[in-house]
């Protein structure tokens, strides 16, 4: 019952995707159209006021260089602050914290402010570089460096590794699982990030695909069976990325320092 009803919403996308409008509307309702629309496929990536092609390779770009960069610039922030001796490390690690408090709208202002001085409107380094840090991503990567064992990492020291040949060579390693699971996460986040590209993208080439899905449904004329098609198209990349690294996801929620 449960999974019926879960896919139940996958199997709308398809059936309506694969309708005309008029048997979308159509007060009969049928399981499945009469004939299988398979041209509407052409008809979504051939429309030319909404480039959705592009739009799929935009977010392509862009959740994977936003993956990468967070990963590695947060795992070195949160191994910094679990394992770097310094003074002001605590004082550094709640000033991170702090900005959790702070609602994401409220940063939207200055960093657009930012972003246009720098000449980044309608273009994929205004898109990637403000989302590359994670205050959660860093909090998170703390509390897994701090139950790291730490005699793994005295051993490197020994055969005379630097800190970061400890990180690279030892510790990245031997978190693969971990930082698979913030991929996860921060693959989906970034694939689905829908305010920040709308004021960001404001030329239909530097559109994301959820942009992209809001140009269909505020068209002037919308086809609803695009709109269905569209939305399953953009979802398939994530239910693969879901399915392929699942158990990594759990295995490093297991790991986190979230544990209880």
């Amino acid at each position: 019952m449960a999974t019926v009803l879960f896919l139940l919403p996958f199997y709308l996308l398809l059936r309506n995707g694969l309708s005309t409008r008029a048997e979308i509307t159509a007060p009969d309702w049928k399981l499945f159209p009469d004939t299988v629309h398979w041209e509407n496929f052409g008809t979504l990536f051939g429309n030319s006021e909404v480039p959705f092609a592009r739009s799929l390779l935009n977010s392509v770009v862009v959740a994977l260089l936003q993956t990468v960069g967070l990963l590695l610039i947060c795992s070195l922030a949160g191994y910094g602050l679990a394992r770097i001796p310094y003074r002001h490390s605590k004082k550094v690690f709640y000033a991170v914290i702090a900005t959790l408090m702070i609602p994401t709208s409220v940063t939207f202002v200055p960093s657009f402010v930012v972003v246009s001085s720098l000449g980044w409107i309608s273009d994929l380094r205004g898109l990637i570089i403000p989302g590359l840090f994670s205050a959660f991503s860093v909090f998170l990567f703390r509390q897994y460096f701090l139950d790291f064992p730490a005699e793994l990492e005295e051993a490197g020291r020994l055969d005379g590794l630097t800190r970061w040949g400890v990180f690279w060579r030892i510790v990245a390693p031997n978190s693969l699982g971990f930082f698979a699971a913030l991929a996860v996460i921060t693959f989906i986040g970034s694939w689905n990030a829908f305010l920040w590209p709308l004021i960001i993208a404001q030329d239909p080439s530097s559109w994301t695909v959820q942009v992209a899905l809001s140009g269909l449904l505020t068209a002037q004329n919308p086809q609803l069976n695009l709109l269905f098609l569209a939305a399953a198209v953009s979802i398939l990349p994530i239910v693969l990325l879901f399915v392929f690294l699942q158990r990594y996801l759990v295995q490093g929620v297991a790991e986190s320092g979230l544990k209880g």
